[in-house]
């Protein structure tokens, strides 16, 4: 259980990181609020359609006495609300990454200068344009993992009770790990750490990456609240993969 305290204390040290550098919390901020925009305009579209989408996705309940209609499809539209907030956890992050590359690589690049004792960072040695690609490749892998399992829930989120009570509790915890390994990937990638190898680290230390990704996950059900974590969650990142790194070194 040791990890997963570990866990937690790198999202609050990359959160006291920026706290310190307030100059690199401010240039962190700028693509959180680009994806901020985006989501507001997604979120409108979600919020008219949902129950439209719901009634189109039951037929079968249609002819369904009162209550047991209203609550049946009440659930499933708290439902798609809840597992759509859970996915866009996840994809606020990967198009955050993508559009804020070249801010969050130099801000890794940072944490990793202040945490060395020689002040030095490790360099991939890729230029921008390799870099960015990766990055947007690896990212557009996670986000199709991610919808995979979002489908899933999104079935088991037809099941009464357990739909609503069971399934949000797993999708937390899977929207965690991806946060995780979306946010240390910027940090692993200058290690040249592939995508393959990222997913197998993170689990290997499944408890370190669920202390540090389940909060985070909880709290960037706010799109706004996300904005202004980003940055930290970007330095806390860097610090834990300093820890799997060394951890794997020894």
């Amino acid at each position: 259980m040791r990890d997963l305290g570990n866990g937690f204390g790198y999202l609050v040290a990359g959160q006291r990181w920026v706290g310190r550098n307030r100059r690199w919390f401010g240039f962190g901020l700028l693509p959180g609020l680009i994806t901020l925009v985006l989501y507001v305009a997604a979120f409108t579209g979600l919020a008219f359609g949902a129950d439209d989408f719901v009634t189109w996705a039951t037929p079968f309940a249609d002819h369904w006495s009162a209550p047991w209609l209203g609550l049946f499809r009440g659930f499933l539209v708290v439902g798609v609300f809840v597992l759509g907030l859970l996915l866009a956890a996840v994809a606020f992050t990967a198009v955050t990454l993508i559009i804020g590359q070249p801010f969050y690589e130099k801000l890794s690049e940072q944490v990793d200068k202040s945490a060395s004792p020689d002040g030095k960072a490790p360099e991939s040695g890729m230029s921008m344009a390799r870099e960015l690609w990766i990055s947007t490749r690896d990212s557009i892998r996670l986000l199709a993992r991610a919808l995979v399992w979002a489908v899933l829930l999104f079935a088991l989120g037809f099941i009464p009770v357990l739909g609503q009570t069971v399934v949000p509790v797993i999708g937390i915890g899977v929207t965690g790990f991806f946060l995780a390994q979306e946010l240390t990937s910027v940090a692993l990638q200058r290690r040249g750490v592939q995508v393959r190898e990222q997913l197998a680290l993170m689990r290997s230390r499944r408890l370190l990456v669920w202390g540090f990704g389940v909060p985070l996950a909880m709290a960037f059900l706010i799109p706004v609240v996300a904005v202004f974590l980003m940055p930290g969650a970007v330095a806390g990142a860097t610090l834990l993969v300093r820890d799997l790194d060394s951890a794997t070194a020894s």
